[in-house]
């Protein structure tokens, strides 16, 4: 468990004072559960590099997968503030919880809502809303991260079914998954998105083992093998990237929030250590060096903060572009992991126990600062919007 349980988040420049009653309300039922659920844990997970169980049951039953979705499928129709109050508050607990709820929210609900039939909307996103089915998505390959535009699976129209094959990587949920959002290349090149059911012969999911970092999440890969996927399962609503980028946008944006948790939970940590602590006679908080981190620390959180409450402001009128979403995305998860790291040595030696929670975000935020958008692939989206200068390829 946490060291230093929560009590109110720091708010320096009273931010709350822009949250409605029902964003505040939101935040803390979901920070009593991590409190409560979460918190006593984490830590055993991380160490022993297992899962929660039953997490994605207990998500489902907080309204913590896919709340921006319409009440007719399952969802609590919230708006984008909400989602991101959710994701900080279960990414105080971990990334590995924020990573889960944020998949199937925002890569596996996200696309079958948008893109999705009506029978599609019905048949799965209630049972992802509750957690009774659990997703993946797939878009990262082997030999394709960062262009995603030169994937390599594919799918043939055989008539009365689409034969995929191919193989997708670092895949959140991908041994525990029910169903699978793939997005492959039809026969014309054109991608598409696919639902692939765990019954599918030729499906299987091999799990990723030796992680350093968000050891209590499941990681594997998605490897189709001739699979038979009925033609009702293809997404019928969009075609070529932005399909999945625009799932990716939902998901960046739920990580800037997410991470800005981690970092609280390192700062009230280490706020509250430096009280105690004492050395040269005195607690270590009233030497210069350990105030100039906390001073920044606060800057840095409060700063994310006030970018991703207007981010969300935007996302509720449908003006959040995608260049905006990279900036956040980049800039809080820097943000989040230099905290851990230094707040790591404001506890010294101490900060390295799993008693304390510094060391384990510092290592789940080296996957967090890559997937999504490594931190240098969303430097060039915001160079290439500011100059109008493609520097990819």
């Amino acid at each position: 468990m946490s060291y230093y349980p929560l009590t109110t988040l720091p708010d320096y420049f009273l931010m709350d004072e822009l949250l409605t009653d029902e964003h505040k309300l939101i935040r803390q039922s979901v920070r009593d559960w991590v409190e409560s659920f979460v918190m006593p844990k984490i830590d055993d997970a991380a160490q022993n590099h297992t899962d929660i169980p039953n997490l994605m049951k207990e998500l489902g039953k907080i309204g913590a997968l896919g709340p921006y979705i319409p009440e007719e499928y399952g969802g609590s129709g919230l708006d984008q503030i909400s989602y991101g109050l959710i994701m900080q508050e279960l990414e105080r607990g971990d990334s590995a919880v924020r990573s889960a709820a944020s998949v199937q929210s925002s890569l596996v609900m996200f696309p079958i809502n948008e893109f999705g039939s009506e029978e599609q909307k019905r048949k799965f996103l209630p049972q992802l809303a509750s957690g009774e089915m659990i997703g993946a998505f797939g878009l990262t390959e082997p030999n394709h991260g960062s262009d995603p535009g030169s994937m390599e699976t594919h799918f043939e129209d055989k008539g009365d079914h689409y034969l995929l094959n191919g193989a997708k990587m670092w895949i959140t949920n991908a041994p525990l998954c029910d169903i699978a959002v793939v997005w492959g290349k039809n026969e014309e090149g054109k991608i598409q998105g696919l639902i692939v059911e765990r019954a599918f012969e030729g499906f299987t999911t091999p799990e990723t083992h030796n992680k350093w970092s968000l050891r209590a999440s499941k990681t594997g890969e998605l490897v189709f093998n001739n699979v038979k996927v009925p033609k009702e399962n293809l997404l019928p609503n969009v075609t070529g990237l932005k399909g999945p980028l625009s799932c990716l946008n939902s998901a960046r944006y739920g990580i800037s929030w997410g991470v800005i948790g981690a970092a609280v939970d390192c700062y009230c940590t280490a706020l509250q250590y430096s009280k105690e602590r004492k050395q040269f006679g005195k607690p270590i908080g009233g030497f210069q060096l350990q105030q100039k981190k906390l001073a920044e620390f606060l800057t840095e959180i409060t700063k994310a903060q006030l970018l991703c409450l207007q981010l969300g402001r935007l996302k509720n009128d449908h003006k959040a572009t995608p260049a905006q979403i990279s900036m956040a995305k980049r800039n809080n998860v820097k943000m989040a992991i230099d905290i851990a790291r230094e707040s790591r040595q404001i506890l010294g030696g101490m900060g390295i126990m799993g008693e304390f929670p510094m060391m384990r975000h510092a290592a789940n935020l080296e996957s967090v600062i890559t997937y999504e958008g490594t931190h240098d692939v969303h430097l060039l989206i915001t160079g290439m919007d500011i100059t109008g200068i493609n520097a990819f390829g």
